[in-house]
């Protein structure tokens, strides 16, 4: 295994975690807070440790699979270690996991929070909060092939162990320019969304930190009420735009380049709006409140659909006072989630679609036995490859799930309570039911329950996989065939 090459990645994103500091530091400025004293301090021990790592680049660049897998699941977990350090300097969050935990939350986009009032933060540490759902959002390592070159394979293994979905293709044929356009793209969409709060008359620190929660599909708010009190208008603008950052980044570009016919036939985008219209129309009949008016039963159940099926967490509403059918359907969505190529969270529509289609394949097989089936996926035969990959990421989110309820059970809370958080946590939502709805929190659980929570939350941004392989031993084994390669390279640089 190349150490040296994923040292000087990890570095990097010290060096970028750093930069990003400048933000709640300059906020610190405006507001005149003491508490961005401590962002200068972590911002400097980030640049330190990211100069040590990258200050020297390695003179052998190769990057394999093993290797993408390595860097990304350590570079979540180091970016997330510096992230919280701020917290705990300012005394706000002083408490190690706890810290750890809501700073976990904000960088995997899920939004379960520890704190029981949001609003007694400094406004730098709540802008670091969410600005937090931002860098995760489309990925520090999208951001880092971005504006660093690499070499080899590199760019291609970081971009498919961090980007959500079962698959990972190229805008354009270099790696690198696919991530500066879905950057692109990224800030050209929370631009839009903040100046149309903005035109809702919403406080500007409130509506950045507001676009920040929606574009990474986060849901950290600046309110205990999350979206609740704000006006109608808001609501809309922040239901419709948690709605468009869970499509496919694919398909806007093909929007911008005026393939109208290629972006309709997104197959998993029809799917996606097909269950966000059936989810609402539903909830909409289950749940009417008959005190309140058609408009508002209508908000109500758009806005937590769509907060649910991206996983971005806002509420405008306590559903947890919701029928049982309703409450039922956010559950489903949970899991859902979002499309493959988004910043939202969930085991995908994609691979909900597919896994039916094979079902589907299976039955018919039991028919007709000879009969060679393929399954079409917008257009394209799913190779059986993508088949055997999406049945695998469902038995280990099983696998996960399920033994992450049984560590958290411990706590000897609800069924209803225990079974949500961890939903809640693995699939990147934030609020769940019973004890961790929307007006709770997750303060409550042991220590030991939010470390189990933390891996959650990790595992399921990064596609479960790249934080299972640093568990997997084989992973740290050097093969024969990968000693006499290091071999070969010692003989040939001696002789150079």
């Amino acid at each position: 295994m190349n150490t040296k090459s994923i040292a000087y990645i990890l570095g990097w994103i010290l060096n970028i975690e750093a930069l990003f500091m400048l933000l709640p530091v300059a906020t610190a400025v405006v507001y005149g807070e003491a508490e961005g004293l401590a962002f200068v301090i972590t911002m400097a021990l980030c640049a330190l440790c990211g100069f040590l790592l990258a200050g020297k680049k390695p003179k052998n660049p190769s990057f394999y699979v093993r290797e993408g897998f390595v860097a990304t699941a350590l570079g979540w977990i180091v970016m997330s270690v510096f992230g919280c350090i701020p917290f705990m300097l300012t005394g706000e969050i002083p408490h190690f996991i706890d810290a750890l935990f809501e700073t976990v939350s904000g960088f995997t986009t899920t939004g379960a929070s520890i704190l029981t009032d949001v609003e007694t933060m400094s406004r730098c540490s709540m802008l670091w909060r969410c600005f937090t759902h931002w860098i995760g959002g489309m990925g520090v390592l999208v951001f880092l092939l971005a504006v660093l070159p690499m070499v080899g394979g590199t760019n291609m293994h970081l971009m498919k162990a961090e980007s959500p979905g079962p698959s990972v293709g190229k805008l354009v044929p270099k790696v690198r320019y696919t991530a500066r356009i879905l950057y692109l793209l990224y800030v050209a969409l929370t631009v839009l969304q903040f100046l149309l709060l903005l035109l809702g008359r919403m406080d500007p620190f409130e509506a950045l930190c507001t676009a920040f929660g929606t574009a990474g599909t986060g849901g950290f708010g600046v309110k205990n009420t999350s979206m609740g009190g704000y006006s109608p208008y808001l609501q809309w603008v922040v239901t419709v735009f948690m709605v468009v950052f869970g499509v496919n980044f694919n398909v806007y570009f093909l929007l911008i380049m005026r393939r109208f016919r290629q972006a309709s036939r997104c197959e998993e985008m029809r799917w996606y709006l097909a269950i966000i219209a059936s989810a609402t129309a539903l909830i909409f009949v289950n749940a009417y409140d008959g005190m309140l008016s058609v408009e508002h039963n209508l908000r109500n159940a758009a806005f937590q659909v769509a907060s649910i099926i991206t996983t971005t967490g806002f509420a405008n509403t306590n559903f947890d006072l919701w029928p049982g059918f309703s409450k039922l359907i956010l559950v489903l969505l949970m899991f859902i989630g979002a499309c493959a190529g988004s910043t939202g969270g969930g085991l995908k529509v994609s691979r909900f679609v597919i896994a039916a289609k094979g079902l589907g394949r299976s039955l018919a097989s039991f028919l007709h036995p000879r009969a060679v089936c393929k399954i079409k996926f917008e257009e394209k035969d799913v190779e059986e490859e993508t088949l055997r990959a999406i049945n695998g990421y469902f038995i280990a989110a099983l696998f996960i799930v399920s033994a992450s309820v049984l560590i958290v059970s411990l706590d000897d809370m609800d069924l209803v309570s225990t079974f949500t958080a961890v939903a809640a946590t693995f699939n990147n939502i934030g609020p769940g039911l019973g004890q961790v709805g929307p007006t709770a929190n997750f303060s409550a659980f042991s220590a030991l329950s939010k470390a189990v929570m933390i891996f959650d939350m990790l595992a399921g941004r990064l596609e479960i996989f790249p934080l299972l392989m640093l568990l997997y031993p084989p992973l740290w084994r050097e093969t024969a065939h990968e000693r006499a390669r290091r071999k070969r390279r010692r003989e040939q640089s001696k002789t150079h």
